[in-house]
């Protein structure tokens, strides 16, 4: 049936309707839909009557012993199917979390993978009652708004907000797995790399990553005009590691994302000689609603601990505790 545009309202559509809508679509028959939602079939009946006047068109097509969706209901359908598990999903996770002590943190895939989550066991050891939930996105968001604790970012001190503090730097070393070395001629020299695959980011070369790239360390050491017998790239920094790890070839590499791998041997420099100074570090932000909590604090220390590990694994001197923070 066609609704008058009268019956057309702007007010939200009450979620009690779209559940019984999903019921009844769902099970094609409004007795079975009444039955598994504790009510009676004409109290059902009634909210899907009031959901298509809310709508404004006909939802179901009502026969003598079954109904059937109506292209409008089969769309509204597929909304309802996506949106309600999300909802339900969401409340159980605030039921759940009622009461605890929690941190929420942004940062990007590769530091969440490569540095964050290999120590995060040590943290919840040491605070059972405090859960963690890590949002690894490469889009920043904003702590003023977003209902997230702690940032983690990397990039050059120009681009931190003030209260920013400085986690640690890092150089850029050509690693590789150990027994690709010894099963490879010996690397001596920068011109020695040429004749290994290259493992390099994507978008390195358009994006404001171009600082990492093999280009601009062959052009350090001089050889301009520099090209591997192949090439092998991918969108993150933790899948070129893996590549690297997995001997197949050469990654030029964040070392305080690698610090632990070389430590342990399971990636080796080739040219320690050669690193090269990078203008970019790791950073810390607290959001201004959270800094007072005791699980926001404790977590905060927790997170300058490990960075001060990171920057000795690392050589990092001088100290950089003593300009934390930006004014």
């Amino acid at each position: 049936m066609q609704y008058s545009q009268t019956h057309l309202r702007s007010r939200p559509i009450s979620a009690g309707h779209l559940r019984a809508f999903e019921a009844v679509a769902r099970h094609l028959n409004f007795r079975a839909a009444a039955e598994e939602m504790a009510l009676t079939q004409s109290a059902v009946s009634r909210q899907i009557q009031s959901l298509e006047e809310e709508v404004g068109v006909g939802l179901f097509l009502r026969h003598t012993r079954a109904v059937e969706l109506t292209s409008a209901g089969a769309q509204l359908l597929l909304a309802v199917q996506q949106s309600l598990p999300r909802i339900d999903g969401a409340v159980r996770q605030i039921r759940q979390s009622a009461g605890r002590k929690s941190v929420s943190l942004t940062t990007f895939a590769s530091f969440a993978s490569m540095w964050l989550i290999p120590r995060l066991e040590a943290f919840q050891r040491d605070n059972p009652d405090i859960d963690i939930r890590i949002d690894a996105s490469d889009v920043a968001m904003d702590l003023e708004m977003a209902d997230v604790d702690i940032a983690l970012r990397y990039g050059p001190a120009s681009t931190m907000p003030p209260g920013a503090v400085r986690l640690f730097g890092e150089t850029l070393t050509p690693v590789a797995s150990p027994w690709l070395i010894k099963s490879s001629p010996p690397i001596r020299k920068p011109a020695d790399i040429v004749s290994f695959t290259l493992i390099e980011a994507g978008d390195a070369h358009r994006s404001h990553l171009e600082w990492l790239t093999w280009r601009r360390w062959f052009e350090t050491a001089g050889l301009t005009r520099a090209q591997p017998p192949r090439w092998l790239y991918f969108n993150y920094a933790y899948q070129m590691v893996q590549a690297a790890l997995t001997g197949q070839g050469l990654v030029l590499a964040r070392s305080s994302l690698i610090a632990e791998s070389l430590a342990n041997g399971d990636l080796v420099e080739v040219l320690p000689q050669h690193r090269m100074d990078s203008p970019m570090a790791y950073w810390l932000l607290v959001g201004p609603r959270s800094a007072q909590r005791p699980e926001i604090k404790a977590f905060r220390d927790w997170l300058q601990t490990q960075a001060a590990v990171t920057r000795e694994t690392i050589g990092e001197v001088p100290d950089p505790d003593t300009v934390d923070f930006i004014d």
